[in-house]
């Protein structure tokens, strides 16, 4: 069940939705409905939202058993993935992210997609690996690389599918700070707690203003890019 993959709860003011399915916190249907309705109830009742994973894991991407499946099976996933990182990426409420340990592909946008980004300090892979493993980068994801990474590193971390661990991540942009494991949650919500005052509308105006130019180009070309994913075969593991 959802329910038992992403866990609410609300610690005062702050939203803390909680992803753990006990193995790689891998991305399906099924957990993006789940967060979508953790967005839902974060929009009406909290004043900013923490994202995070379960220990030594944020994800380690979209459902493999579906990305060797079908075209078919893998442009669905990945258009509804699309929309869950493009809600992220525009939700009204400060997003921040305690990354708990490894963040790849799908994982890896996640972090791309929220405002602020705390890494557990560690021996963890952070990145997006697609092209490393025979898979062309959606254009959503890379528009969203584009805009959060270091220029320095973005043909590095995009085009060749280079892995960071926590510190080179916050080099690349990936993450924001890096924190001790035991101190990632607390430093989480904290941040949380320091951007939850920030006024509404004029939070909201804004986030969407800086990112309007590129949440435009992902909507022109998210149908034809997704439609496009039905015609490159699926690798195999």
């Amino acid at each position: 069940m959802a329910d038992d993959k992403v866990r609410y709860r609300m610690a005062e003011e702050i939203a803390v939705v909680v992803m753990d399915d006990g193995k790689a916190n891998a991305i399906s249907a099924e957990v993006i409905d789940a967060l979508h309705k953790c967005l839902d109830r974060a929009e009406r009742e909290a004043k900013a939202l923490v994202l995070t994973g379960r220990d030594q894991r944020l994800s380690g991407g979209f459902d493999l058993k579906v990305m060797t499946s079908s075209p078919d099976a893998v442009r669905d996933l990945v258009t509804a993935g699309a929309e869950l990182m493009l809600r992220l990426y525009t939700f009204p409420r400060p997003v921040v992210v305690g990354c708990t340990g490894h963040a790849l592909a799908a994982g890896a946008i996640l972090l791309l997609a929220a405002d602020t980004r705390i890494g557990a300090r560690g021996d963890f892979k952070i990145g997006l690996n697609e092209v490393a493993i025979g898979l062309t980068l959606p254009i959503f994801a890379l528009e969203m690389a584009r805009d959060r990474l270091s220029k320095r590193h973005f043909t590095a971390a995009v085009t060749q599918g280079k892995i960071f661990d926590p510190d080179g991540a916050k080099d690349a942009g990936f993450l924001d700070a890096v924190a001790e494991p035991g101190a990632l949650f607390d430093t989480a919500v904290a941040h949380a707690r320091r951007l939850a005052p920030l006024p509404d509308p004029a939070f909201r105006n804004t986030k969407q203003r800086a990112r309007a130019a590129t949440v435009s180009l992902i909507r022109e070309t998210l149908a034809d890019d997704m439609t496009a994913l039905t015609r490159v075969p699926v690798p195999r593991p």
